[in-house]
Formats: C-alpha cells, sequence, structure tokens
C-alpha cells in the first residue's frame, strides 16, 4: 500500500496509457473515417484521463451491433406482408422515370442498401414553419380514432408542448392508444406531465435514457428523428421539433423550418420505422397488426422513399442519397441546412458541380445556436466559394430547415443536417420525392429565404482575421467529434 500511495500517479498513468492503447487498437480494427480516427486517437495519447472520458463518452461505434437489431420488428408477419405490398410499387418506376431520368438512380440505391420501398399514392402537403404544422397538426390529432404514435428528439412541456401532450392525454383518455418515443438527451418533460401521461393510459419511453450505470456511448446515438403517424393514415416528418423554440408565436427569435404532412402509402414505411425504434425502447413489447397498416383511398402521385439512416443501418443511406442527388444534378442544387459540417464526400462532390458551371446555392444560419457548430461551418466555406458555390448567410433569425432541391424535380425534407453527426452517428429520416410541384414549391421557400440573407463574396470573406480563421481551424479539427 505504501508503494501504491508513493508511485499513485505513475500508477495511473500506465493504467491510462494502456486502456487507451487498447482504445486505438480498437479504432484502428474497426476501420473507422480516418479524420475522425486519428481525432480520437490524438485525444487519447494527448490527453491523458480526458482522452479516454471524450471517447467513453462519444466514440464508441455501434453500428451494425445487435444492440440496435430491428429483425424483431421486420420478421414479424404483418410487416413482412406489408412490405411484399410495397413492393409492388417499385415496378411503377417508370410513373417517375421519364421525369427523373438520370435521378432516378436514387431509386434502386436506397432499395438496395435499406429495403427503402417507392411508394406512389401519396399527397403531400408543405409545411413552412411551427406555427403553420402545429395548427395542422392538433387538427390531425383531434380526428385520431384508433392510434398516435410520436418518435421525437425534442418535446418540451412548454406552452406548444403542453398543449400537444394535453390533447394526447384527453385522446388517450377517449381510447386512442398513444404511444410516445422521445430522446432521453434532446428532450425535457416535467416529473408532473409525465405523471399526467401516465395515469392518461399513455406509452411513453425514452430513447437510450442517459444513466450513469449504462453511459457507454449513449451521449453520442441520439433518436434524431421526429415522426408522427396518426391512424396509419397520416404521417408528418421534417424538422420541425415539440417546443416553443419552433413556434414564432412564442419565441423571441425568428425560427425558420420545413415539415411535410403526408397521406397515402409513404405512411406505411413510417410506421413500420416507427415500430423498430418502439421495439427497441419498449424492450421487445411490440404486437403489430394489421390495424396499424389500414389501406387508403389516396389518388394523387406524389412518388416518395423513406430513407432512414443510423447505427442500425449498414450504409449511410441518406447521405448517399444526397451524394447521388448533387453528382446527378444538370442544372442546378438548392440546400439549406441549419449545420455545415460535411464529409470529404460532400464536399468534393459540390465542389465538382459547381466548376461544371452548375448552379449550386446553399444557405446557411449566420448565428448558430452552437458556437463550435458556427465556427466550424464557417470554415468550409471558403473552399465552397473558391469553387464556385453560392453560400449565403441567414440573418432573420436561425434557419433550421433541412432541405435539398435539384433540377426542379427531387427534393428532400426530413431530419438529416449537413454533418458527421447526421450522417453517421444519429438516428435520422428523410423523405426523398420525386415531384415537379413540391420541388417548385420548395424552390419558392428557398428563394423568399434568400431574401433575408447575405450573400458571402470569396474576396472579402478571405479578409477575416487570422484569429477567426484559427478558431475556425480548431473547431474544423473538433468536427467528427461533434
Amino acid at each position: 500500500m505504501e508503494f501504491v500511495k508513493n508511485h499513485i500517479w505513475q500508477i495511473l498513468i500506465v493504467l491510462n496509457y494502456t486502456i487507451a492503447l487498447s482504445a486505438v487498437a480498437t479504432i484502428l480494427l474497426k476501420k473507422v473515417n480516418p479524420t475522425k480516427a486519428l481525432s480520437y486517437i490524438i485525444g487519447l495519447l494527448a490527453l491523458p484521463f480526458l482522452g479516454i472520458i471524450v471517447y467513453y463518452l462519444f466514440g464508441q461505434e455501434y453500428r451494425k451491433s445487435k444492440i440496435f437489431s430491428r429483425k424483431n420488428v421486420l420478421n414479424q408477419t404483418v410487416v413482412k406482408k406489408i412490405q411484399q405490398e410495397l413492393e409492388l410499387d417499385t415496378k411503377e418506376i417508370d410513373v417517375v422515370d421519364d421525369l427523373l431520368d438520370e435521378k432516378a438512380k436514387l431509386i434502386p440505391l436506397l432499395y438496395n442498401n435499406e429495403k427503402s420501398k417507392l411508394t406512389i399514392n401519396n399527397e403531400v402537403t408543405l409545411i413552412k414553419n411551427g406555427d403553420d404544422k402545429f395548427e395542422l397538426l392538433f387538427e390531425d390529432l383531434a380526428s385520431a380514432k384508433h392510434h398516435i404514435h410520436l418518435e421525437y428528439f425534442i418535446i418540451k412541456d412548454d406552452k406548444i408542448g403542453t398543449e400537444l401532450l394535453n390533447i394526447l392525454c384527453k385522446k388517450s383518455e377517449e381510447g386512442v392508444k398513444i404511444r410516445i418515443a422521445i430522446d432521453d438527451v434532446g428532450s425535457s418533460i416535467s416529473s408532473k406531465m409525465k405523471r399526467k401521461i401516465k395515469d392518461s393510459g399513455i406509452e411513453m419511453y425514452p430513447f437510450m435514457p442517459v444513466l450513469f450505470s449504462k453511459f457507454t456511448g449513449q451521449m453520442n446515438y441520439r433518436d434524431h428523428r421526429k415522426i408522427i403517424v396518426i391512424d396509419g393514415k397520416i404521417g408528418y416528418i421534417g424538422g420541425v421539433n415539440i417546443s416553443d423554440s419552433y413556434v414564432n408565436a412564442n419565441n423571441e427569435r425568428y425560427w425558420r423550418d420545413t415539415h411535410l404532412r403526408v397521406v397515402g402509402e409513404a405512411v406505411k414505411p413510417l410506421q413500420i420505422l416507427f415500430f423498430t425504434t418502439w421495439d427497441f425502447v419498449s424492450e421487445g413489447q411490440s404486437e403489430i397488426s394489421k390495424a396499424y397498416f389500414p389501406e387508403h383511398d389516396c389518388k394523387a402521385n406524389v412518388p416518395i422513399q423513406i430513407a432512414a439512416s443510423g447505427p442500425d443501418t449498414d450504409w449511410s443511406n441518406i447521405m448517399e442519397a444526397i451524394f447521388i442527388g448533387i453528382t446527378n444534378a444538370e442544372d442546378h442544387v438548392y440546400i439549406t441546412t441549419p449545420y455545415f459540417i460535411p464529409n470529404p464526400e460532400i464536399v468534393t462532390a459540390l465542389q465538382v458541380i459547381a466548376r461544371s458551371n452548375k448552379e449550386v446555392k446553399i444557405i446557411v444560419p449566420k448565428e448558430s445556436d452552437s458556437w463550435i457548430a458556427e465556427y466550424a461551418t464557417n470554415s468550409y466555406l471558403e473552399l465552397l466559394l473558391e469553387a464556385g458555390v453560392e453560400v449565403y448567410r441567414y440573418t432573420k433569425g436561425f434557419i433550421h430547415a433541412k432541405t435539398m432541391v435539384v433540377d426542379g424535380v427531387f427534393s428532400t425534407v426530413g431530419t438529416t443536417n449537413m454533418d458527421y453527426r447526421s450522417f453517421n452517428i444519429n438516428f435520422e429520416i428523410n423523405a426523398l420525392v420525386y415531384n415537379k410541384d413540391i420541388s417548385r414549391q420548395l424552390t419558392e421557400f428557398f428563394n423568399d429565404d434568400l431574401k433575408d440573407c447575405e450573400k458571402l463574396e470569396l474576396e472579402s470573406w478571405q479578409k477575416r482575421s487570422k484569429r477567426t480563421k484559427l478558431i475556425e481551424a480548431v473547431a474544423r479539427l473538433m468536427a467528427p467529434l461533434l
């Protein structure tokens, strides 16, 4: 014991580097992205103790791990039958083939990667900002007869959240089945409201609760999706969480966002994705019946694929769809994203398209809700400007929309940011829409937002102070860890 007391720091250092070297070996064997791997390795070796803590909390890789297995849901007879029925729709690619030309490559890509079915019979309503979303949503919730499913990164019991949760409690007491899956890091609901939710008969589970007894990597893999399914007939998907921050009537800072309301066949894959999450958070309590997949009478023809990605998927499906959408552009690409911390593939795709005399425009916030994300974003902008990409910074407030329009025929709306976390770590979901009218409406949204932006010019942007550039460089170095 005396020896231990006299050499405690030496012992701790040896123990630290024994663990650190073991972690380095694990990183190398898992073939992690080189930039991300190098960031962790430097941290582990250069920062005794702190490096291990950071890796322990944020560096563990769960992709393909059994912890996120979806087999229990996908193997159920009802789900298999629904997927077989949706399979018929993939033969109708000719409905959109003449419209999409080369962009039709997206359809087999996602189908092969994630069994994401192309659905044809859909009606889509584009929603601009949280105020309009909640007005529509509350009407739909009030009309629910059988079930309401919610999967959200952020649910707060502030003014708008309390209003929504009270509606759900009332519907539950009327006999409507309510299930809620909330991310335990993003959401914040008081004990009083949780008791009310439980007493009303609503089932609610947290996604990967952050408890010190189960802390391995759980700060890192978050459920960033925003899904609502009502009676298996109506679905909501997009960027608007359930919080006063997203409602301009209740928010001091103007919040610009985009959401989708979907009716038709595309609600079925949304429902399946919800059940895969529910099966995980409820620890296998999913009993799925045909009642959750009712027939629809939608006559509209808006082709949609629901793309999901996360640690439970073998590939970065949404990132790959965005990549192919960009590289197949023949005229223009319009991107709106609140966080632009892209991987090298996306940067190269944007640079090549812009240098090929295609019109490439990107909107990012001028002031982010995260200073480190803002500096990291800014570190990439000069590379884009040099290639001819037009970069605009939103000045009216905070732009949180996550959208892309390609050539006026293909668009995507969802939860995915243009950053490492969305592409590789978090659970995300996007709707890929193959429709001229929806693309036209999103382009109108984009052009309206440009009116509230300042355009960056390469010459003036290059005159940033050395101090600013240094902070950006450090933030960028940390980007793979964000």
